[in-house]
């Protein structure tokens, strides 16, 4: 009687275990413990199978570039940046945009800034004052960021406030993440962004020289494999200085450069940068910033080695439960089936975003409306 007890009993552990392990990975679960791991927590023996099985398809995923099958969820219990505080931590990050809580530029640097911002002025096709002439203000990125550029340039051409020497240009092509802006081993392009990118300049009746100002917001795709934070960020990091330094060389009176991090991605669907990846990309920006505040001689604006850097909007929420600001949610409609790229709602939620910062900011409304 015991030894027919122990093989039905053995039976249905084999049974239950086969079953658990042909279950598709709930990837909300797999990424609440892949935080646990992050903060040092020891798991569960079943936790940390669970665990390395999800891993695994990851990576598998990666490699035969399949989709991820994922929940979407509403809030990810993350912080926005600009809602933390100087005492918070994420992985040893504290919070504020520049750091220590601050969500404002220090002060030498603000003032650099608004000495720079006071020199922007309408430029002639060789590059010299002219009351005629134009400044252009460039976007540069990658899908989303021309998808929330081409709402941004309707709403904003549609306002009476703005400058008429304004030239607003969509840099930015889907397509091209930050890895394939540079060329690098294994990005994958069609054509010569930069190359495009200067096309599309003189398409809207203006030159390199006229361009002064661009808005920044790049990501990597799949930054599962770069590693886990910060290893992703500080890549995304160093791919933004060498692209904002390749800016200043095709754009020679290019003096501001307004960077943002990636939207709310907790409904993602597949590995092309679902979070917390799109959260963390805000410290590559912040990183960035501070590595010019610090004096990095690669990064000086006063050598014209890249433009100033500066905050633009941070547009990233905590999905439906939004930031303190009360101006901005994402909800699963605001996306699209991808759960990355913004639908018609996301793009025009980015849109005012920009609009409220550029006519409001002290280093931008100056030049941006109407004098």
């Amino acid at each position: 009687m015991k030894t027919f007890l122990h093989i039905l009993l053995a039976t249905a552990f084999v049974v239950s275990f086969a079953s658990s392990a042909d279950d598709p990975i709930d990837q909300q679960k797999l990424f609440r413990l892949h935080q646990r791991v992050r903060n040092g927590e020891k798991l569960t023996p079943e936790e940390q199978t669970y665990y390395e099985r999800g891993k695994a398809e990851r990576e598998k995923r990666i490699t035969q570039h399949e989709p991820a099958t994922t929940h979407a969820t509403a809030s990810t219990g993350m912080i926005p940046l600009t809602d933390m505080t100087a005492d918070a931590r994420y992985h040893g990050e504290d919070g504020g945009l520049y750091g220590g809580g601050s969500n404002t530029p220090p002060e030498a640097h603000l003032k650099a800034a608004l000495e720079i911002a006071g020199k922007i002025q309408p430029l002639d096709a060789a590059g010299k004052p002219s009351p005629d002439g134009k400044i252009v203000l460039l976007t540069h990125g990658m899908s989303n960021t021309t998808q929330e550029s081409q709402a941004f340039i309707r709403l904003a051409n549609a306002s009476p406030e703005k400058n008429p020497s304004l030239v607003l240009v969509d840099g930015a092509q889907g397509g091209v993440d930050s890895r394939a802006w540079l060329g690098a081993p294994g990005a994958k392009r069609s054509g010569d962004p930069w190359k495009i990118l200067e096309e599309r300049v003189r398409a809207a009746g203006a030159t390199p020289q006229q361009v002064q100002v661009v808005w920044m917001k790049h990501a990597m795709i799949r930054p599962t494999q770069f590693g886990d934070f910060p290893k992703h960020a500080v890549q995304l990091k160093d791919d933004l200085a060498e692209i904002s330094r390749r800016l200043r060389q095709q754009f020679p009176n290019l003096r501001l450069a307004y960077l943002s991090s990636r939207i709310y991605a907790g409904y993602a669907t597949t590995e092309l940068n679902p979070e917390p990846y799109a959260y963390e990309s805000a410290f590559a920006v912040r990183w960035l910033i501070q590595d010019q505040i610090k004096g990095e001689a690669s990064l000086s604006s006063s050598t014209g080695k890249a433009p100033l850097f500066l905050w633009g909007p941070y547009l990233w929420a905590a999905g439906e439960k939004g930031r303190k600001s009360g101006d901005l949610i994402f909800k699963r409609e605001d996306l699209r089936a991808d759960g990355t790229h913004p639908s018609e709602t996301g793009q025009q939620k980015v849109a005012a975003q920009l609009l409220k910062f550029f006519t409001t900011d002290p280093t931008a409304k100056g030049w941006f409306l109407k004098r």
